[in-house]
């Protein structure tokens, strides 16, 4: 088994993939000959390098990754890269940007203004917990990701986090599933080919981790299996959970506490990482959201589809997809306005609190200003998404 661990998080194993899909690593010693005496795309043998591989799975104190970017090699050496197949590579680069935070704090609205507003609540709901999970076991398991050469990055953001699991192949997992179950009982469509569409989507998500080199083989099967035991251990209870984030008179109160209890509860790191941001990010969007759908059962306008579920699929009219692009732009600059204004209005107050100079940007990566100003400012965002944005919708004659 520990044989097996160490051949999938191999990161020769991802750099055989990116040479297969036509990325080849440039100004670099071919690392099969390095690593393996000379045969293309073996698994590591001897000793040494088996050794260096169980270490991974010791405690760790700091990412390998870190340290390289702190030594000042990556971004004064940083490897070139030869592209040979201009089509996957679009591909994969297109379907790594569906794992993003920011194409599913877009995505996620879109649902709610164009389809079903109870389809996009379920997804947030989910969204927040696989990635608080993913993201957790992160920084307590502490796994550098595959190190470049002989892997190709073509991100840079996140080389400092930590790599099992993969947050990217849990969202999409957990995203394209949950929308496949919940939407069944909303919408009429063939399951078979939603079936096919959620598939395709979360392995093109998955695969574009390895093409990307931002991830191991064993990081996006960890993340693939852990999304999908969340998935069903919850799947039971989501008509449960539904009725009391709507109906309980707690709700407003103690979801967004719990939330922000775990952010501030979020494992601290010996340097900084993106992941107690982004995590924050979400759990302050579910915050909002889950207030904000509480408030529109309360007043009973919940904008869900009328009649008899599940409802037919919308028409796609050149009139109706008119009117979705309308929704669109109004919600992303209602969504945007509301950041700027709460996070610039945030680090005022918390900049004063805490005695901070104003042109010290350093110091919004300080948990006690990070967590209080990130967590507020997606709360706003995601009580705009959920209250507001409908309503403006109705007045500008777009609903």
């Amino acid at each position: 088994m520990q044989e097996l661990l160490a051949y999938l998080q191999d990161p020769e194993l991802v750099a055989r993939f990116q040479r297969r899909c036509g990325l080849f690593l440039v100004g670099a010693s071919h690392p099969s000959r390095r690593r393996t005496g000379g045969h293309t795309g073996a698994s590591v043998r001897d000793e040494g390098q088996q050794e260096q591989l169980r270490k991974n799975w010791d405690h760790q104190d700091s990412n390998s990754n870190y340290k390289y970017k702190e030594n000042g090699c990556a971004d004064s050496s940083r490897p070139q890269y030869e592209v040979r197949n201009w089509l996957l590579h679009i591909l994969f680069l297109f379907s790594a940007s569906l794992g993003h935070e920011i194409f599913y704090i877009t995505f996620l609205p879109c649902i709610h203004w164009n389809l079903d507003p109870f389809l996009c609540r379920r997804l947030v709901n989910m969204w927040a917990l696989v990635m608080y999970v993913g993201q957790v076991m992160k920084d307590l398991l502490k796994l550098p990701r595959p190190v470049s050469p002989p892997v190709v990055k073509l991100e840079t953001r996140v080389d400092a986090e930590y790599g099992l699991p993969s947050t990217h192949a849990m969202a999409a997992t957990s995203i394209s599933f949950t929308l496949l179950f919940s939407a069944s009982s909303r919408l009429q469509f063939q399951f078979e080919v939603g079936l096919m569409i959620a598939v395709t989507l979360s392995s093109l998500v998955c695969l574009s981790r390895l093409y990307t080199g931002m991830h191991s083989v064993l990081d996006v099967i960890c993340g693939i299996v852990l999304s999908a035991a969340i998935l069903l251990l919850t799947y039971p209870y989501w008509e449960t959970l539904d009725h009391l984030q709507l109906h309980s008179r707690m709700s407003p109160v103690v979801v967004p506490t719990l939330l922000l209890f775990l952010c501030y509860k979020y494992p601290d790191l010996d340097h900084y990482s993106t992941t107690r941001e982004d995590t924050t990010i979400i759990l302050g969007a579910c915050a909002g959201t889950s207030v904000g759908y509480w408030v529109n059962e309360q007043l009973g306008q919940t904008f869900e589809p009328q009649g008899t579920l599940p409802v037919p699929l919308p028409t796609l009219t050149a009139n109706a997809l008119a009117l979705g692009v309308c929704r669109f732009l109004v919600g992303v600059v209602a969504l945007v306005g509301t950041r700027q204004i709460v996070k610039t209005l945030s680090l005022h107050v918390l900049y004063s609190w805490y005695s901070v100079p104003k042109n010290d940007h350093n110091a919004r990566r300080r948990k006690e200003i990070e967590v209080p100003c990130k967590f507020s400012t997606y709360t706003a965002v995601g009580l705009v998404h959920s209250i507001l944005t409908n309503r403006v919708f109705i007045l500008l004659g777009l609903l």
